[in-house]
């Protein structure tokens, strides 16, 4: 990929197979909005230093070292080379162990994705596993050591290569039945799931990741904006949640058939009683002005 660095080179090995490969980076926040820790006396950046929670003196950082807590405020002292030991050996080798159905992993498992492209002698066997997975529908599991830790990488096609996802631990994925245990049981049915499915069938789409904007992003952007020309800082609109005494009402209005369309009845049933009222009011004046006529008629007589 021209313009960018690999994160990984290795090779990629299915069956007796094997072609070099590089991994690159496919989503990064690098061209996010940071920012830096300032003295507000000085307007100077702030440097980062450790201090001993004790003694509160500075420690420099040949005098730093791991350690792991194993009681309040007790820790077994752990030396750097002590831990890069441990670091599996790498054959630098993404050796694929199955071919699954693409849609067997939950994606609660994806951790980080990454551009997985052939180097120049291995693009054949590259294109082969590519081509190969696309016509079986296939995903494959591999494994290697990546950036000191042995991972579990997930490879699906991608365009004209493939994308690589490393995988999350099952010990770092958390119970979902812990999540939504507290949740009630409740039915929804009727009249109101009518509503939502309409409201779902009124947006029904495609995904267009350039149609979704970073608004956090965008509102630092005019803040940062509004600060170096001296205008106000935007305010937060305020955000309103429906209650749940309102939720029939909301879906309604959703839809399409919420006060606006219940004004309409209203409006116009108010409007033929306006005009009804002024043709009695017509008819009663009209009869009084008969009236007035005819009683002088009699008395002249």
């Amino acid at each position: 990929m021209a313009g960018h660095r690999a994160q990984w080179k290795g090779f990629v090995k299915f069956g007796e197979v094997t072609c070099g490969v590089a991994l690159y980076t496919a989503a990064s926040t690098s061209d996010r909005i940071t920012f830096n820790t300032i003295n507000k006396a000085t307007g100077n950046r702030v440097n980062r230093v450790f201090i001993d929670s004790d003694t509160e003196e500075l420690v420099t950082k040949e005098a730093q070292t791991k350690g792991f807590e194993i009681e309040n405020g007790q820790y077994l002292i752990i030396d750097p080379d002590e831990i890069a030991a441990a670091i599996p050996e790498s054959d630098k080798t993404l050796e694929i162990e199955a071919f699954i159905p693409c849609t067997d992993v939950d994606d609660v498992y994806f951790d980080k994705p990454y551009y997985l492209t052939p180097d120049k002698m291995g693009s054949d066997a590259f294109s082969a596993l590519r081509d190969g997975m696309k016509k079986s529908k296939v995903a494959a599991i591999a494994r290697t050591v990546l950036f000191r830790r042995m991972r579990t990488v997930l490879i699906r096609p991608h365009g004209k290569g493939l994308i690589a996802t490393t995988l999350n631990y099952d010990y770092e994925v958390r119970s979902s039945k812990q999540a939504f245990e507290d949740m009630p049981k409740i039915k929804i049915e009727g009249e109101m799931l009518d509503l939502a499915k309409h409201i779902i069938s009124t947006k029904k789409g495609e995904f267009d990741p350039s149609a979704f904007d970073d608004r956090y992003e965008a509102a630092l952007g005019e803040l940062v904006k509004a600060k170096i020309e001296g205008k106000a800082v935007p305010k937060r609109k305020k955000v309103e949640v429906s209650k749940p005494n309102d939720l029939l009402a909301a879906l309604r209005e959703s839809a399409g058939m919420g006060k606006k369309a219940e004004d309409n009845p209203k409006r116009t049933a108010a409007n033929a009683n306006k005009g009804g009222g002024r043709q009695r009011a017509a008819r009663g004046a009209a009869s009084k002005s008969a009236s007035s006529k005819a009683a002088p008629q009699r008395k002249a007589g």
